[in-house]
C-alpha cells in the first residue's frame, strides 16, 4: 500500500524511536562497560513514555468537555438576556432610567462573567497539554546535557605523543579510533535528542511550546558543534571502526 505524501513532510515517533534503539545497540556492542548506551535508552524511554502521549485520548475528552460547558454557559446567557428583554417589552418594562442603568448593568456584568468562564474554560485543556509538553521537553534538556557530559571530558589531546599528564589527568583508556565513535555517537544521540523535541512541534501551535522546541534544538547543535571539533583533532583523524554486522542500510555504520 503506498503512503500518503504526507507521510515524508512528518516526523513519525515511532520511527525516531526505532533509530534511537539502534544507536542504542551498537553502543552497547561497541562500548559495553560504558553507560552512554544507559543514556541512549533513556532517550528511547523518553519517547516511549512522552511522545506516544498516552494521555492525549484524555486530553481529547477535557477538550470536548470544556466545549460543552462553553456552549451550555453561552446558551444560558443568551437565555437570561432573551427573558430581559422580554421583561422589558411587555407591560412591566421600568418606570425610571436609574432602573434601566440596573438592567444594563445587571447585562454587561453577566456579559463579562461568562466572556471570562468561557476564555478560562476554552483554554484549560491547551494549558494542561502545554504543561506536559514542557516538562517532556525540560527531560530533553537535561539528557542533552548529560550527552555533553560524557563527552565533556574525552579530550583528543590526550592522545598526542607530547602529551605531559599530570596526578589529576583523568585516564583516558580509549585509542584514537575508539574515541573518534564514541564521539560521534555523542553527536548522533545530541542529533536524535533534536528530533525527538521537534516532534512536538508536529501536533502544536503553542509559542511557548515551539520557542522551547527551538532553544534545544540550538542546545544541541552548539553541542554536536564541538563535538566535531573535538574528531577534528584527532591525531591523524583516526577513522571510525564500522563493523558490518551493525551497520544500517542507508545510514550511519557503527
Amino acid at each position: 500500500m503506498s503512503s500518503q505524501p504526507s507521510d515524508y513532510q512528518r516526523l513519525d515517533a515511532r520511527a525516531v524511536k526505532a533509530t534511537v534503539d539502534r544507536l542504542t545497540g551498537r553502543i552497547r556492542a561497541r562500548f559495553p562497560e560504558r553507560n552512554l548506551g544507559e543514556v541512549s535508552a533513556s532517550l528511547s524511554g523518553a519517547i516511549d513514555e512522552l511522545l506516544l502521549r498516552p494521555q492525549a485520548r484524555w486530553y481529547g475528552w477535557a477538550r470536548i468537555a470544556s466545549r460543552v460547558v462553553v456552549f451550555l454557559l453561552i446558551a444560558v446567557l443568551f437565555i437570561a438576556l432573551a427573558v430581559l428583554i422580554g421583561q422589558a417589552a411587555d407591560d412591566r418594562q421600568p418606570e425610571s432610567v436609574w432602573e434601566w442603568v440596573q438592567i444594563v448593568e445587571s447585562v454587561i456584568n453577566d456579559i463579562v462573567f461568562v466572556s471570562i468562564a468561557v476564555f478560562f474554560l476554552w483554554q484549560l485543556p491547551l494549558r494542561w497539554e502545554r504543561s506536559h509538553d514542557l516538562a517532556s521537553l525540560h527531560r530533553l534538556r537535561s539528557l542533552a546535557h548529560v550527552i555533553d557530559m560524557h563527552q565533556l571530558t574525552k579530550d583528543p589531546d590526550r592522545l598526542r605523543a607530547d602529551f605531559r599528564k599530570t596526578p589529576q589527568t583523568v585516564e583516558l583508556g580509549m585509542t584514537a579510533a575508539e574515541l573518534s565513535n564514541y564521539l560521534d555517537y555523542c553527536s548522533e544521540l545530541l542529533s536524535l535528542v533534536s528530533k525527538t523535541a521537534a516532534l512536538f512541534a508536529e501536533h502544536t501551535q503553542d509559542n511557548t511550546v515551539l520557542q522551547t522546541v527551538d532553544s534545544i534544538e540550538d542546545l544541541t547543535t552548539g553541542m554536536g558543534r564541538e563535538i566535531w571539533q573535538k574528531i577534528a583533532l584527532l591525531p591523524g583523524r583516526a577513522p571510525r571502526e564500522i563493523d558490518a554486522e551493525h551497520r544500517v542500510p542507508g545510514g550511519y555504520g557503527a
